[in-house]
């Protein structure tokens, strides 16, 4: 058996081969992955309002963030009454309501919401949780002082 050493040009174009082939595999992984990227960033709002709601049905509870409150100014009782109707067991409700504003401490708000839930008459009464960020001094320091931590 002989061995016949290659020809610098046979070498030369089992390289440029091999490069080819290599370069074609890596153009087409980098397109592919492209093509995923764009696909994720087009789908993004699709992709988080279904991980969100999978989120609350795993863990029964819901995401921060998504949702919202708004507050509005109305010019008349009337026109509060028109923009105030929701929705409750298959029927538009008209109900008037009292706006409350209760001021704890983050560490107190679940109690807060069970003592609302054992007087309140609704059967899902709305408590909801604004953190403060700012504010006077002197009134948070008054606030830790009058609502206890336990």
């Amino acid at each position: 058996m002989t061995f016949v050493a290659p020809t610098g040009m046979e070498c030369l174009l089992r390289r440029c081969h091999q490069e080819a082939g290599f370069s074609s595999v890596f153009r087409s992984v980098l397109i592919t992955v492209c093509l995923i990227l764009v696909l994720c960033v087009s789908l993004y709002p699709g992709l988080w309002s279904i991980g969100v709601r999978l989120h609350s049905a795993w863990t029964g509870s819901f995401v921060p963030g998504h949702h919202s409150i708004l507050l509005l100014n109305s010019p008349t009782e009337q026109a509060a009454k028109d923009i105030g109707r929701y929705y409750w067991k298959g029927e538009i409700q008209d109900a008037s309501e009292i706006l409350m504003l209760v001021k704890t401490k983050t560490s107190q708000i679940q109690r807060v919401i069970d003592y609302v839930r054992s007087f309140h008459p609704y059967a899902n009464p709305e408590v909801l949780s604004f953190p403060v960020e700012e504010g006077s001094l002197s009134y948070m320091k008054w606030m830790d002082e009058a609502v206890p931590d336990d």
